[in-house]
């Protein structure tokens, strides 16, 4: 038989398989996703009204309702953005992003939006709280601590900063005490934190020792 006028099942069977190839992996790839168990979710944040919870995956901030379901993407870059905090009233959410070198304070948009930067020191900043009328964000820095209360210098012992969310104004500091996350009363004139007076792994459980964490 001529090959040549006369093509074979084979040869029809194997151009078949040949342009099937990306579609069947194109599906594979779609399964695995689907299917996958998604591990490591990180610094979960739920609403002021107890709706939603924001969270840190593959660094990336998602929000889920708090019944469950499907999440949604609220930030997509290939930096890493982490620790999500809600505003008093819900409709923004400020996030520390590495996307300039170290990590800086963003804010968006609760449904997301285009990222808005407030900090811009070369030290690290982690976002703590909002002020109770939502203008100002509370985060933690390692910047210039009072000789008074320096600890070792590390750069792990931070100190409590705030600034103002519509970027009217510099970062000023409001403790010079090491503090670590946090978060206000409805006053706005008290403070709960944790201290830090060591190396303490913060991911060890039941730790009891002298550097352990206490609340102030």
């Amino acid at each position: 038989m001529n090959l040549l006028t006369k093509p074979s099942k084979w040869i029809l069977a194997a151009f078949a398989l040949l342009f099937a190839y990306p579609v069947l992996a194109q599906n594979n790839t779609q399964t695995t996703i689907e299917n996958d168990n998604p591990l490591w979710m990180r610094y979960s944040a739920i609403s002021p009204n107890g709706n939603d919870i924001a969270f840190c995956y593959k660094g990336d901030i998602y929000k889920v309702a708090a019944s469950g379901g499907r999440a949604s993407l609220l930030t997509l870059h290939e930096a890493y953005d982490v620790m999500p905090v809600w505003s008093p009233n819900g409709n923004m959410i400020a996030f520390a992003s590495d996307r300039f070198g170290n990590h800086d304070i963003f804010v968006m948009n609760a449904e997301g939006s285009e990222p808005k930067r407030l900090t811009f020191h070369s030290a690290g900043d982690k976002p703590v709280a909002f002020s109770p009328d939502g203008k100002f964000l509370y985060f933690n820095s390692y910047r210039m601590p009072s000789q008074k209360d320096a600890a070792f210098p590390s750069g792990m012992f931070e100190q409590l900063y705030k600034v103002a969310v519509d970027g009217s104004s510099r970062p000023e500091m409001v403790i010079t005490e090491v503090t670590q996350n946090g978060n206000l009363n409805k006053a706005g004139n008290k403070l709960v934190y944790e201290d830090r007076k060591g190396y303490e792994d913060q991911w060890r459980k039941h730790h009891v020792s002298s550097v352990a964490r206490d609340i102030w």
